[in-house]
């Protein structure tokens, strides 16, 4: 028996290629020109406060939120703007974005720039809330959900957990590695803050087993701020879990560390836990201590051929940055690469052009070669019903994949197609190389446009 918790359904073991998890983070300059756009979380997109012409700052807002799941936009760079035009993103589509041409790099006064911890918390609940959604941030873990709905716990509700997400469970990533071991500070108290927004006095770091270096750092770092008295024993602990994709579920993390499953259509919030990212939780630190808006992330770009000729690595990336920029600064585009994936191999997707922006939502940047990127043969099913066995929300992938493709939406809804979490464990296992996934995706949003017809008809 393994002495590390995990959770208890389905799973796979895909090979871990973390080949940059040894590599610092590395400050990527912002020059030229980019393209911010204006909706880079789950929610209606930001209402734009600028124009062409416009001078701006880093940190200068570009739009405000324009709902209660919303989230601001700031510029993450000075210069002036160029123009206020439609760019793609990374799923192919055109969003609305603010071009600014680099120039200099100034930033807004009220940000505090300096490289000192701020350790003591000056701000109550309410204000730490308000600087929370003021300051743009999302979960940084790919969702993109606004952080400040997230934490607003409703009235007669409580929460007694939180958990602190640096799994990074995705074969390749490992910018939230880095951010571990280089931030740890920050992300201690990051934690304590989003702690006393959550109104709990307990919070768990879970972290992957294959992160040894991060979860002894941060357990002596927690010992040490313990012993100083800065936060009371067993305030913060650091669960150390077993490697297994996708560990870094919500409520396969939630199910590892509490031993509590989070029932179908239902939030970790009726079961009484808020989890939240580690960069999520360091880019709160940085907002509430330091007023900083979310303008930058760390982005891992790596891929086989590019770290073999010494290439890769980990990046800390102004928002808005094309991916041309990045993989420049990463060693160059490798000449056999045939597919680039945002994100990791498992949930990522190929981006369209090196032209799209970075966003808070992008962890990372795989470069594969034609003999990694291509799909094989797609063959009948056989009926060895391995995607059930991997899957861990307990889904039939096969049969969501039959009922999608005979458009019975209906039907698919009654076998729960919106419970799947797209972590592509069925893909994975499917020994006749089936693209599950795809399928489930398109379905889940056939599904959801069936319950917005619905709920239109009962208005």
């Amino acid at each position: 028996m393994s002495k590390y918790k995990t959770f208890t359904l389905g799973g796979v073991h895909p090979p871990a290629n973390k080949l940059t998890g040894h590599l610092p983070i590395r400050d990527l300059e912002p020059r030229g020109t980019i393209a911010i756009p204006l909706s880079q979380h789950i929610g209606k997109p930001a209402e734009l406060v600028v124009e062409r012409g416009s001078e701006v700052r880093v940190g200068t807002l570009l739009a405000r939120a324009s709902g209660f799941i919303s989230a601001p936009v700031h510029s993450s760079v000075s210069g002036k703007v160029k123009k206020i035009d439609s760019v793609v993103d990374a799923q192919g589509h055109r969003r609305e974005a603010v071009v600014i041409t680099v120039d200099g790099d100034e930033w807004e006064e009220s940000i505090d720039t300096s490289p000192d911890l701020l350790e003591e918390i000056p701000l109550d609940r309410r204000m730490i809330a308000s600087r929370i959604a003021d300051s743009g941030i999302v979960g940084a873990g790919g969702a993109a959900f606004p952080t400040a709905v997230k934490f607003s716990i409703p009235e007669g509700r409580s929460v007694d957990t939180l958990i602190i997400n640096g799994v990074e469970c995705e074969p390749y990533l490992t910018a939230d590695h880095r951010v571990m071991l280089e931030q740890a500070d920050e992300l201690i108290v990051g934690t304590r803050i989003l702690m006393h927004e959550a109104g709990t006095a307990r919070a768990i770091i879970g972290i992957e087993s294959n992160k040894a270096d991060a979860i002894e750092l941060l357990q002596e770092r927690i010992r040490i701020k313990a012993r100083e008295g800065k936060i009371p024993e067993g305030f913060i602990t650091v669960l150390a879990l077993k490697e297994r994709y996708p560990q870094g579920g919500e409520k396969q993390l939630i199910e590892a560390a509490l031993g509590r499953e989070v029932p179908s259509g239902r939030l970790p919030l009726d079961i009484n836990c808020v989890v939240s990212n580690v960069s999520t939780a360091v880019a709160v630190y940085q907002a509430v201590q330091k007023n900083r808006p979310f303008i930058d992330r760390v982005v891992t770009v790596t891929g086989h051929k590019l770290v073999a000729a010494g290439g890769g690595g980990n990046f800390r990336v102004r928002i808005g940055t094309p991916v041309s920029a990045l993989v420049d600064a990463a060693g160059g585009l490798p000449e056999d690469t045939a597919k680039i994936i945002m994100g990791g191999p498992m949930t990522g997707r190929a981006i369209p052009s090196l032209d799209v922006p970075i966003t808070k939502g992008s962890g990372g940047l795989i470069l594969m070669d034609a003999s990694e990127a291509s799909r094989l043969a797609v063959k009948n099913c056989i009926r060895c019903a391995r995607c059930v066995g991997v899957c861990p929300m307990g889904l039939e992938p096969y049969l969501l994949e039959k009922l999608v493709q005979h458009e019975r939406y209906e039907d698919a809804e009654k076998e729960g197609i919106l419970d799947c979490i797209e972590c592509g464990s069925c893909n994975y296992a499917c020994p006749s190389n089936r693209p599950l996934l795809d399928w489930i995706r398109l379905g889940k949003g056939k599904v959801v446009e069936l319950r917005r017809s619905r709920m239109r008809g009962n208005q």
